[in-house]
């Protein structure tokens, strides 16, 4: 973990309250697809964890869902602001437990820390299928992203309005050797049922420190307690008790 500041180069909305937002700073602690980073915003006790979407030499990309106070803050934030931000929190995802083809499975604001996955999948040259939920089309994002990078791309809908009308689970498709996931937890438990193969979920938690002190985010697991924010947000179907 390390904290430093950050430049905001981009803040720019997908949708009505998805916002895209590109930070310049020191990223050397992120190393691993699935890793999140936790940012402190001005008259907030708690800072914020978000996903990180993408990551290169000296900027890491973020995609946020405005839900509260701090989103609602960071989306007025303009280009040239910083932000004080903890980096290369949580485990991430562990590409090696994938042999040649993976399903990935996101909903909502779990669709993020999908892509920089699916680009290291992509790069170790195995094949790749992205299955995305969302509510309605006014909702999708991202969908074109997964598409330039290589792998197969399906967008679900809830109501129908664009894509393949259903859940996640609806458009799961039968050959894949491995899957990742992450969305809220009715979505998590959807596909926990659905899938009878290995895979790993990333969970979606509250969390007070963000690295492992507070145990605010404690879960159990077939080995015990395990903290969201320090031994996951990953963590392995064969673990969960669900």
């Amino acid at each position: 973990m390390k904290q430093g500041m950050f430049k905001i180069a981009e803040n720019a909305a997908l949708t009505q309250n998805v916002y895209k937002m590109q930070l310049v700073g020191d990223v050397s602690d992120i190393t691993a697809s699935g890793q999140f980073i936790n940012i402190k915003l001005d008259g907030l006790y708690l800072r914020r964890p978000i996903s990180v979407y993408d990551c290169d030499e000296n900027s890491v990309t973020i995609i946020y869902k405005v839900v509260g106070k701090g989103t609602q803050q960071m989306s007025k934030m303009k280009i040239g602001e910083q932000l004080d931000v903890l980096t290369g929190l949580g485990n991430g995802y562990d590409t090696s437990l994938c042999e040649n083809h993976a399903v990935l499975l996101g909903g909502g604001v779990g669709v993020p820390p999908l892509y920089m996955l699916a680009k290291e999948l992509i790069s170790q040259n195995k094949k790749v299928i992205v299955v995305l939920g969302f509510n309605t089309k006014d909702e999708v994002f991202c969908d074109e992203d997964f598409k330039a990078l290589g792998a197969d791309v399906i967008v679900t809908t809830v109501d129908g309005s664009y894509g393949v009308k259903g859940f996640v689970t609806d458009a799961l498709p039968n050959d894949y050797d491995h899957f990742f996931t992450c969305g809220p937890e009715p979505m998590l438990k959807a596909v926990y049922k659905a899938t009878n193969k290995s895979g790993q979920f990333s969970f979606e938690e509250r969390m007070g420190c963000g690295f492992g002190a507070c145990m605010g985010c404690s879960c159990k697991t077939i080995t015990g307690y395990k903290r969201i924010c320090k031994d996951g947000p990953v963590l392995l179907k064969e673990e969960i008790l669900w």
